[in-house]
């Protein structure tokens, strides 16, 4: 069985009603990012990055999985498939993806100030100000802020490497060093690139496709066409 992944970005939320993370005027749901999403701000004004993170939950609660998320899912019956999201949020999972990996932390997850280690889910939506983990040290949101090492960047670049069909869908490649899953891709495997838009693909050396078409729009059409290959 051949094996495809697939790297998500915000475009594939938005397709659901979620915010994205960089709007034209750097704002997040009206919130500055470097307010919210630094370890600075959790220092600064914990409570603040705490209330902020409660209202992306319920954001989360009132929303579902799109045609994106669901055709991603479908691949399964035909290929082996792996996720990679800078994604925060669970869609892919309730859309039945079974592997998928966070670059960027969880929403549905808190973890200790002390120890990064200590992850631990998060019931409902509703974070407290001394909520505290299993070490006993105080939870903050599961979020790899702006400065923060990308904890799962060499698992995901590993999981780039083993593939034999790549799938780029709803990301600008812009953000670092998620966006350079795309370079531990082998040369020979064929890429192809869902986005509407003109994403950055000059260091792009593989076979490209470019279906300029919404993440719900052109995932379907592209799993029908990957779907028809598997089964010749």
């Amino acid at each position: 069985m051949k094996k495809i992944v697939v790297f998500t970005g915000a475009g594939v939320s938005a397709d659901s009603g979620l915010a994205t993370f960089r709007d034209a005027d750097g704002l997040w749901a009206n919130y500055r990012i470097e307010d919210v999403c630094t370890p600075e701000a959790l220092a600064r004004n914990r409570a603040l990055v705490i209330e902020f993170y409660n209202k992306r939950r319920r954001e989360l609660d009132n929303v579902e999985p799109n045609a994106a998320h669901r055709a991603i899912a479908e691949l399964e019956r035909w290929y082996d498939v792996d996720v990679v999201t800078q994604n925060v949020d669970d869609l892919h999972e309730r859309a039945g993806s079974s592997r998928v990996t966070h670059l960027h932390g969880e929403l549905r997850k808190l973890r200790s100030e002390r120890n990064p280690d200590v992850i631990v889910p998060i019931k409902g939506w509703e974070q407290h100000l001394d909520d505290r983990g299993p070490d006993g040290a105080l939870l903050r949101p599961h979020i790899v802020f702006f400065g923060e090492a990308v904890p799962m960047f060499d698992t995901a670049a590993r999981i780039a490497s083993t593939a034999d069909m790549f799938i780029v869908v709803g990301t600008s490649l812009a953000v670092y060093p998620a966006a350079s899953l795309v370079h531990y891709v082998r040369r020979d495997v064929p890429i192809w690139l869902v986005d509407p838009g003109n994403p950055d693909t000059r260091l792009i050396r593989n076979p490209l496709t470019h279906i300029k078409k919404r993440a719900a729009e052109g995932m379907p059409e592209l799993v029908r066409e990957l779907e028809t290959v598997a089964g010749r």
